[in-house]
């Protein structure tokens, strides 16, 4: 009996499969990307609800107060490295030193190459608010909570906490001053300044969870989103702790946002009125409405800005990237000049960024 003859693909067959594969690939991945991208935005809104039930566990705990940094000027504080006190001679820097405490004691960071420093020309309260909350939490702020899952550089940071000290390295301004047009003013590459951005977050408060109503100590600064100019004095009260129950209107106020929507093609900056990144409401709940249907916000520091009357100014402002942070998108009908929303709020923690929150079911 004579066996069968096993049949293999030919050269004409295997190419045929192979082009059915691709083909089927290509129709394929735009839905498999969308359905990524709407996991990671879902998992981005779990993170943002996490937290804001941290915070509300933080109020509790703390007389109501909405979680900063509580160093103040001219109060002593203890530098646990030499045993001896320190006593900040401005709110800026006290805030520095907080946080340098708070990762000194999260991550041992105390001694030796990888020691970290505090960043005493810069203003926490601006990216690293969360380091407060996180300390609260249990210490550690290394947790994906902090992160945007499509914040793919920021998750890579994270996990090498030491790359800054690498010739190659891709913490912004690690290297140099990079060429086009980035925000390029002086002490991006301040060594405290690199160090920290391991340990930053998707996620920005509002600055009225820290700011003063009433006292224009800190204004946007004109050529940078990402500076502010302080109007305070050295030894002043520059910021404040801020109680929630000072919050008017809190389903219709953003408490914490995402920096860029990630979600979206071309990852925009939040200002722009395109933009839809998950907000977190000071009553718990997430906001993606874009941010075009808020409210416009202030430059606090104008004179324009009647705050008794609650009126202001409409205040533009121009997106200039950082280092290794996402270009500019031209829009033909708003360009590259963007409106304060809810990061310069109007009316503080009594305002209110989305007035059609008010009527949701």
């Amino acid at each position: 009996m004579q066996k069968e003859a096993s049949r293999a693909f030919s050269l004409i067959e295997l190419t045929v499969v192979l082009a059915v594969v691709v083909s089927a690939s290509a129709v394929l991945a735009p839905s498999l990307s969308r359905v990524r991208s709407s996991m990671q935005g879902m998992t981005s809104e779990g993170n943002l609800l996490t937290i804001g039930q941290g915070s509300g566990m933080y109020a509790l705990d703390n007389g109501d107060r909405i979680f900063t940094y509580t160093w103040r000027a001219g109060v002593p504080q203890l530098n646990i490295r030499s045993g001896n006190m320190i006593v900040p001679p401005s709110d800026i820097q006290a805030a520095s030193y907080q946080a340098r405490d708070i990762l000194w004691r999260s991550t041992g960071r105390i001694n030796g190459q990888g020691r970290l420093s505090a960043p005493l020309e810069r203003l926490m309260h601006r990216r690293y608010s969360h380091l407060v909350l996180a300390d609260y939490l249990g210490g550690n702020v290394s947790d994906p909570l902090w992160v945007d899952p499509a914040d793919a550089q920021q998750l890579s940071w994270q996990a090498n906490p030491l790359e800054y000290l690498e010739d190659d390295n891709t913490i912004p301004y690690g290297v140099d001053y990079p060429s086009g047009d980035y925000e390029s003013s002086a002490g991006w590459d301040d060594l405290a300044v690199r160090q920290y951005w391991t340990y930053g977050s998707s996620y920005q408060q509002s600055n009225s969870a820290w700011l003063f109503d009433d006292i224009a100590t800190y204004t946007p600064q004109y050529q940078s989103p990402h500076l502010y100019s302080n109007r305070g004095t050295l030894g002043g009260n520059n910021v404040a702790q801020r109680f929630t129950s000072e919050v008017r209107f809190p389903s219709a106020k953003v408490f914490m946002f995402e920096e860029f929507d990630r979600e979206q093609i071309g990852t925009p900056y939040f200002m722009y009125d395109h933009a839809a990144p998950a907000k977190l409401m000071f009553d718990g709940s997430i906001n993606t409405a874009m941010t075009g249907f808020a409210r416009p916000g202030v430059n606090p520091g104008s004179e324009l800005h009647d705050r008794e009357n609650n009126e202001h100014d409409m205040y533009y402002q121009n997106y200039l990237p950082l280092d290794k942070f996402p270009l500019p998108i031209f829009d033909s009908e708003q360009g590259n000049k963007l409106v304060h929303r809810y990061r310069w709020t109007s009316g503080g923690l009594s305002g209110l960024d989305y007035p059609q929150m008010l009527s949701r079911p």
